[in-house]
């Protein structure tokens, strides 16, 4: 294989910049009306080597000769048009400024796919109207939606999914996805890939950090996500996410290449996450050098690298080594770029007249019909969580807006600039005469207690530190006090409104908001025994390697001005309140005939993409609010807005998450009447923080999500309240139809999310509490009744049956349950479904480690670098294969670098010793060897105990 030469591959990178030619002939490939297979085969045998290569890269070389223009993949469009990167300026995000929609975790609270789909169209009209203005800024494959599973709240990314469950997800997705695509059979008017594959749900650690996936929960839970959107042809491809499964990057997961593309007949166009790739060589340290990782990417299944900004030149360096090497062929090149190549014929990239979609203008972004669509959006994605007898609000004469979002909106960090803003404040005055507002706020002064001076601001440039300046407190050492969530504060100053930041090891106010990647704005005031406090620097940067100070706090230097340092040299500082904002909002409060606080989350504080929570409460100065407030007036209500669950109640609570530029006019209509709220939770709010390892994916043993929570929780998954009452009457089961009367059974017209749940009684594996299997959002006037049918197919019951590999339908009864959420059942009845009894395991056979009944201690492992999964464990670890029928002679494959053993036992783990079978040193994990024994055959439930480091792939345990 010849290798490209370093000037070609200079060459390829600077080609970036290059306009396509005029096209001298037509060739077969810009032909509409030939096959795209055709139209594939024609272009892919007119490109060179080094422009294949280019075409793995998401930047993608213009292709003068061929009339070919510059491609980039990536446009973030998770709820609206956000950002892409400019190929002209590498460090430089350039923000959309179009319709910014709710977060996607209230887009999916409104249970409503249609209206989705809805929203999903208008977003995929604005990328192609951003596209229209600039196509070389604004590509057409959008990295979007996210439909990784929220089975824990605490995680970074909670706003950027849909839900807990995978059929809700599902149905979200898929309507988002098939917006953004459009209705065309064959052209698309964008790509969305999903993102991120697979059981990514923690950010600490998310690239280094191994989700334990059981084959039950692997194809049950966390792959029926993806194959919802894909099956249904709702996307283009999935992107590989940052953590490993069962010991192996997601990068390299064979899935992506099989199991993956196995859920549609449509060809997929699968891309890396950003610097996944270089992850392999110099993160996870999987592989030894780059082009052997760069060749593993593309055989498990990727077709593009997402790395070096804009420059494909080193990737086409390790691809080529990777070819030189024998590490991948011509073949393995070829079928990825086939893949790329089918998604952009397409986009309409090489039609000579850009293919349907292509007449979409600049007219469609931020349109008056795209402002109204997100009204709506974020007025059905509200949830009113408690009401009583408060809401809807009636006609007020004068009413008290108080709280840190009561007047300002916040957008998160997929989300683009907000054109326009109007906040709960904006929309409360429209409908009320006389309102009064404060952000609720304590304003205090800081004072250094060994000097007996104030933290004063000095300038808001970046070199102007803060430092011990005031003898007695003036507007520059004087701070609004914001405390957000998880004990995680803002301090702005009263003097020149910035934010107090680390400015890596001073402190600076220089900034109007925490919105970049390194949030250096956040603080946390902690108290002592004697009253003092300590001030711990909470900026996001202090986690990584290269920062070098772990635990950082505000200390003083000789000369007063402040600096960060460890605990042991942290300054001890008195809080001063200089104005009690609380105070000030509950006496407004007292005057007005109703109060509006509005609480909440930032979007960018306490909690982002690579960090996750720490606990799930709201800041002490935001709880107190709430409480003043309530005891100066009765007829107070709570608006909630945040991205993901936090602990607070009240009696009249009504959560919305950060729902773009019309949040204000979405609150307003709910909390008037205007709209009757029938907006429902997709995730467990739990009632406290006493929550499992947020490492810990096995739901069926840590309890999370409503499928497997046996604990009461603060909101139930489905839950939400209307202002109307709804009936259910007369639920019956006939043959695949479930159907249910619902009767608006109060005075106004309201919408009810009817769900459909079941549970299955009998069978060979662990099941659910209950488990969704449909729902429908249904509008009904007062008095009028509806019936409500959903399709149950059998199929739809069916269980991963890891003894056998297979799904089944085992013969059992199921609880047939329909109601108002998850732990609102209005009726049930049964339903006796024949299907098959899962015969007793046959361990003669060999059978792989990972597909056990239960266990305890182990860890879930890679066979190879290429595939399979094995288990290990050590002294004292076991797993368990239950129901079984097993001989007397054992034979295991075995890998451990320093030998040990495995013990049989009969029952338990302590229980009869059936044999011991000694496990070779075979000379490293991925060296497997043969271990074998004789052992007391038998029959029950078999626990296989470690003695000593070890990996067991498979076994059998063959009759003599």
């Amino acid at each position: 294989m010849r290798k490209i030469p370093l000037l070609a591959t200079l060459t390829l990178a600077a080609s970036l910049l290059a306009a396509p030619a005029a096209q001298a002939a037509d060739y077969p490939f810009q032909n509409p009306s030939l096959p795209v297979e055709q139209r594939v085969d024609d272009l892919l045998g007119r490109l060179t080597l080094q422009e294949k290569l280019g075409l793995l890269h998401q930047s993608q070389a213009a292709i003068p000769r061929l009339g070919i223009a510059y491609h980039k993949n990536g446009t973030e469009a998770l709820h609206g048009v956000g950002w892409s990167n400019d190929l002209n300026d590498k460090w430089s995000q350039k923000f959309a400024s179009g319709t910014v929609f709710p977060q996607a975790v209230g887009l999916a609270s409104t249970w409503d796919p249609a209206l989705i789909k809805k929203v999903g169209s208008a977003v995929g009209d604005e990328v192609r109207g951003y596209n229209a203005v600039d196509p070389t800024l604004w590509g057409l494959q959008v990295w979007a939606p996210v439909v990784d599973l929220l089975r824990d709240p605490r995680a970074g990314r909670n706003e950027e999914g849909y839900s807990e469950d995978p059929l809700l997800t599902g149905a979200i997705s898929t309507a988002y996805g098939k917006g953004l695509q459009g209705d065309d059979p064959f052209y698309l008017k964008t790509a969305p890939v999903l993102k991120h594959f697979l059981a990514y749900n923690n950010e600490t650690n998310r690239g280094t950090s191994s989700s334990n996936l059981t084959p039950k929960l692997k194809h049950e839970y966390y792959e029926q996500a993806f194959k919802a959107a894909i099956s249904a042809n709702a996307a283009t491809g999935v992107m590989a996410s940052y953590n490993l499964v069962n010991g192996r990057p997601n990068h390299v997961n064979p899935d992506l290449g099989t199991t993956v593309r196995s859920w549609t007949d449509k060809t997929l166009y699968n891309v890396s996450d950003a610097w996944g790739p270089y992850a392999l060589t110099e993160l996870e340290k999987y592989y030894d050098n780059k082009p052997e990782a760069f060749a593993a990417v593309l055989k498990a299944g990727l077709d593009s690298y997402t790395i070096d900004d804009s420059n494909a030149g080193p990737l086409a360096e390790q691809l080529t080594a990777a070819l030189d090497q024998g590490l991948i062929t011509q073949a393995d090149v070829d079928r990825a770029v086939r893949n790329v190549l089918t998604i952009r014929t397409r986009l309409g990239h090489f039609d000579p007249d850009g293919g349907p979609y292509k007449k979409i203008t600049k007219d469609v972004i931020n349109s008056a019909a795209n402002q109204r669509l997100n009204r709506e959006a974020a007025g059905k994605a509200a949830v009113l969580l408690r009401n009583n007898c408060v809401l809807p609000l009636s006609s007020p004469k004068s009413a008290a807006v108080v709280g840190p979002l009561a007047g300002g909106l916040y957008s998160d960090w997929y989300a683009g600039k907000l054109p326009y803003q109007v906040t709960p404040l904006d929309g409360i005055k429209e409908r009320v005469a006389d309102v009064s507002t404060g952000a609720g706020l304590e304003r205090i002064a800081l004072k250094h207690l060994a000097s007996g001076k104030y933290i004063t601001a000095t300038g808001t440039g970046p070199d102007d530190n803060a430092a011990l300046v005031d003898a007695a407190p003036t507007a520059a050492s004087q701070w609004d006090l914001t405390d957000w969530t998880g004990g995680v504060s803002t301090l702005r100053n009263a003097g020149n409104g910035k934010l107090l930041g680390g400015d890596w090891r001073s402190l600076d106010t220089d900034d109007d908001q925490p919105n970049g990647w390194y949030i250096q704005q956040q603080f946390a005031l902690e108290r002592q025994s004697d009253g003092s406090y300590l001030i711990r620097y909470a900026g996001y940067e202090n986690v990584e390697g290269w920062y070098g100070l772990p635990d950082p706090y505000v200390t003083v230097s000789a000369d007063g001005t402040l600096g960060l340092a460890p605990k042991a040299q942290a300054a001890k500082f008195g809080k001063e309140v200089v104005s009690d904002g609380v105070a000030a909002a509950a006496a407004q409060a007292a005057k007005a005939e109703v109060a509006v606080v509005v609480v909440g989350s930032h979007p960018f504080v306490a909690g982002r993409e690579f960090h996750d929570r720490a606990n799930l409460q709201l800041g002490e100065g935001q709880r107190r609010l709430i409480e003043a407030v309530r005891k100066a007036n009765p007829r107070t209500v709570v608006v909630l807005e945040t991205s993901y669950p936090v602990v607070v109640d009240a009696p009249n609570l009504l959560w919305t998450t950060h729902a773009g530029a019309e949040t204000g006019h979405a609150v307003a209509d709910v909390l008037f009447g205007a709209v009757n709220p029938a907006g429902r939770l997709t995730q467990t709010w739990p009632a406290s923080d006493n929550l499992p390892s947020i490492y810990d994916y096995d739901l069926a043993k840590t309890g999370m999500t409503y499928l497997y929570g046996k604990d009461k929780p603060l909101y139930a998954f489905g839950h939400g309240l209307s202002y109307t009452s709804f009936g259910y009457q007369g639920l019956t089961v006939q043959g695949d139809k479930v159907s249910v009367k619902v009767t608006n059974t109060g005075k106004v017209k309201g919408d009810e999310v009817v769900q459909l749940y079941t549970h299955q009684h009998e069978s060979r594996f662990q099941q659910p509490v209950k488990q969704l299997r449909g729902f429908q959002r249904v509008t009904l006037n007062p008095g009028e009744t509806r019936t409500v049918t959903f399709t149950l197919k059998k199929s739809d019951l069916a269980v991963w049956d890891y003894t056998r590999g297979k799904w089944a339908v085992e013969s059992a009864t199921h609880d047939v349950l329909v109601g108002s959420s998850s732990d609102k059942i209005r009726l049930s009845t049964t339903l006796r479904v024949s299907g098959e009894s899962i015969p007793v395991r046959d361990l003669t056979r060999t059978t792989r480690a990972m597909d056990f009944d239960d266990y305890s201690g182990v860890a879930f492992a890679d066979e190879t670098k290429s595939g399979g999964e094995a288990v290990e464990g050590s002294a004292g670890d076991w797993i368990s294969f239950t129901r079984a029928s097993f001989g007397s002679r054992f034979t295991a494959g075995v890998s451990s670098v320093s030998g040990g053993a495995i013990e049989l036992r009969s029952g338990s783990p302590t229980g009869a010793l059936l044999g011991t079978v000694q496990v070779p040193a075979t000379g490293g994990i991925y060296q497997w060897g043969t271990a074998t024994a004789s052992v007391k055959a038998g029959t029950g439930n078999l626990y296989l105990v470690f003695k000593g480091d070890l990996r067991i792939k498979d076994f059998a345990l063959t009759r003599s």
